[in-house]
């Protein structure tokens, strides 16, 4: 199984398309908001989000759903990566809500090869997430540095660092 890519398997226009989705629990999000220290009574008081907002229950919190996205893309996107760069931008366009299923996709947009070093080169990509609906959640763009195919081999191949078992019996 592939984790990740070098810089010569990617292609400007590609769609990655990460699976599988993740349905979306109020365990998960109320997890990440006390992680987060993020307390605002939107993501966990179910009394003030019927009561006081407009969409009449809780809401996700949108930086779980950035997170989430940004891990699903990992295996597709990032699994090789040498560094991440930059998140150019991030829009959360619609909410989230308990029991929602986020799947997530990712499109290449460019690719530039390292000035500096031969090694490596630059994937910029743009990740959308969207409930089992279609409705589009969430969209970011940011740049990864990955390595190429000579980058890998010089460091242990496919699976860097990995052990040999020690013999049995």
């Amino acid at each position: 199984m592939q984790f990740g890519r070098y810089y010569e398997e990617f292609e400007v226009g590609a769609v990655y398309k990460h699976w599988p989705g993740k349905t979306v629990t109020e365990y998960d999000d109320h997890l990440f908001c006390l992680i987060t220290m993020n307390h605002h009574p939107l993501h966990m008081d179910v009394n003030y989000a019927e009561n006081t907002t407009d969409f009449g229950k809780n809401v996700v919190v949108g930086n779980y759903i950035y997170s989430l996205l940004l891990g699903m893309s990992v295996a597709d996107v990032s699994g090789k990566a040498i560094a991440n760069l930059e998140v150019e931008s991030l829009r959360h366009v619609a909410p989230t809500f308990h029991g929602d299923t986020i799947y997530g996709e990712t499109t290449v947009l460019d690719k530039t090869e390292s000035k500096s070093k031969d090694d490596r080169g630059v994937v910029y990509v743009e990740t959308i997430g969207y409930k089992q609906d279609g409705t589009i959640v969430c969209v970011f763009r940011r740049k990864v540095m990955v390595p190429k195919r000579s980058y890998g081999e010089a460091r242990g191949g496919e699976q860097p660092g990995r052990p040999e078992p020690t013999p049995r019996g």
